[in-house]
């Protein structure tokens, strides 16, 4: 296992660091994190130690240097804007600290290995491609949507958890980037992923220089004028969409849509495909037109022209529709043995478009209260899914945040009302502060106390994504789906409630589950 700091390792040839300042194994940092082992060093010499944070006993990164004041200060600076923004992709930043001599960033610890580490190993199948760039996508959208930029994406910054979470690490605004340059990073993304290889061997990102050291990533294979070769030309297997959009986002020719839009493009790509090969399904965002093609409306409005495979999906559903609008005006007039008409279309027939990712409906939804003896808040579940986020599900008040110290916690059981495949759910809150988790489960038992013990001892074995601590936003999503799994069954679980002026409480407004 391999944390990695600021996205490198240092170089053979780095210099030695200065001892002034220096920590050891067992130190304890603003009284509070406890220096266990030190992981390694990045390229500009900072220290990456593995710590454990003694208040909350959970484990923490601490990324160092040495001394601190004015060298520290956009390490600093970044971490605090770093800390606003919470995401199941982006690693938590929990602390930034200047102590003059020394300077300090402590954030989530992630158990796994970054991109770098992992296509070490291969390159990687373009489904696992699909998703990696979609999770870095989704991080960037929400640094994106403060107005920030991120400026340090490449493969090492990119980690992937021993459960699957992919999340990126270490921004670094140090005010020479832009969000442009972030999206056109996630063309490195998905060409090293694809190729082993980084296009951006002239042009670097922070610390991603090819070819020195330890650290060294190995360019792309290049003409004689210098152009990249594409992934499909590198290796075998990539499907034309997924090469076509990379190139895309590649090209400095071609201006990058905006990252949330890139996100929805590889969330509706990253869909699994029940098949040993993988189809090219129609319609990859692209971002520039065939000559001569005249602008679409939404070509105006984004400053990019719409792939051919969106306009075809477009025309499939008109056809559909004026089909079935035929057909209900035929009535009983057309003879059930007479064939229908199907739109015509030069892909094969085997080919399939993968389904569109859409808010899935709940069949159920009830409360789980193993706890309580009363059993006197189950009333309302219905409000949760109801699609008026102004009305929900109210816990009582409490005394303290830990439900007044009476139970571990309750939450909100949802039945899909078959096995989905889930790509997200997202709750609304009533207030900032609180804390929970999400769970998945095969079993529906009895919605009575005994039963809602033995739910929540099965479902707690298999958590989705990260828990939200004393969360400060009202909005929690979760993203941490397995994309070869099905799910039926969930659990939206509160285990620390917010403050308000009578005690603790919160309402849970709306649940909203996408998937396909």
């Amino acid at each position: 296992m391999t944390q990695v700091g600021e996205g490198q390792q240092a170089e053979e040839s780095a210099p030695p660091i200065m001892t002034f300042g220096a920590p050891t194994a067992g130190e304890i940092l603003a009284e509070r994190y406890e220096l266990v082992e030190h992981i390694n060093n990045d390229s500009a010499g900072r220290l990456v130690w593995r710590g454990v944070d003694v208040v909350l006993r959970r484990p923490v990164a601490v990324v160092l240097r040495y001394p601190g004041g004015d060298s520290a200060t956009e390490m600093l600076q970044a971490a605090v804007a770093a800390s606003r923004v919470i995401h199941p992709n982006l690693v938590g930043v929990y602390d930034a600290i200047d102590e003059a001599e020394r300077a300090y960033v402590v954030r989530e610890w992630v158990d796994g290995r970054s991109l770098r580490e992992m296509v070490a190993d291969g390159p990687l199948d373009p489904g696992r491609t699909t998703a990696i760039g979609n999770a870095v996508a989704s991080a960037l959208a929400a640094v994106h949507a403060t107005g920030m930029v991120h400026g340090n994406v490449h493969p090492g910054t990119v980690m992937i958890s021993d459960e699957g979470r992919v999340v990126l690490a270490d921004a670094r605004t140090d005010g020479a980037d832009s969000q442009e340059n972030d999206v056109r990073a996630i063309g490195g993304i998905l060409y090293f992923a694809l190729t082993g290889h980084w296009p951006h061997a002239e042009a670097p990102l922070h610390g991603a220089t090819a070819g020195h050291g330890r650290a060294a990533i190995p360019d792309a294979v290049r003409d004689a004028s210098g152009a990249i070769a594409a992934p499909r030309q590198v290796r075998a297997g990539v499907p034309a969409y997924l090469d076509d959009l990379t190139m895309d986002l590649l090209d400095a020719g071609i201006a990058p849509p905006p990252s949330d839009v890139l996100s929805a493009e590889l969330a509706r790509l990253d869909i699994p495909v029940e098949d040993d090969g993988y189809l090219e399904p129609a319609g990859p965002l692209r971002f520039a037109a065939d000559n001569g093609e005249e602008p679409s409306p939404l070509a105006s409005v984004a400053g990019r022209k719409v792939a051919v495979g969106i306009a075809g999906l477009l025309a499939v559903a008109l056809v559909g529709l004026l089909i079935g609008i035929s057909i209900l005006g035929n009535d009983d007039e057309t003879p059930e043995t007479e064939p229908v008409a199907r739109p015509s279309s030069s892909a094969p027939a085997t080919e399939a478009t993968p389904a569109a990712v859409r808010k899935l409906s709940v069949t159920e939804v009830r409360i789980v209260d193993p706890d309580s003896k009363l059993r006197d808040e189950l009333g309302g579940a219905e409000k949760v899914i109801d699609g008026d986020a102004d009305k929900g599900w109210d816990t009582d008040t409490y005394t303290r945040s830990n439900f007044g110290n009476t139970k571990s916690g309750m939450g909100v059981w949802i039945d899909l009302g078959e096995e989905r495949t889930v790509k997200s759910v997202q709750v609304s809150l009533s207030a900032t502060g609180a804390s929970a988790q999400l769970f998945a489960g095969t079993t529906d038992p009895p919605p009575t106390s005994s039963g809602d013990k033995e739910l929540f001892a099965s479902y707690k074995k298999n958590p989705i994504g990260q828990p939200f601590e004393q969360h400060d936003g009202t909005t929690m999503t979760f993203n941490g789906f397995d994309a070869d799994a099905k799910y039926r069954y969930l659990l939206f679980w509160i285990t620390e409630l917010p403050p308000n002026d009578r005690g603790y409480q919160v309402g849970v407004q709306e649940i909203t589950v996408q998937g396909s």
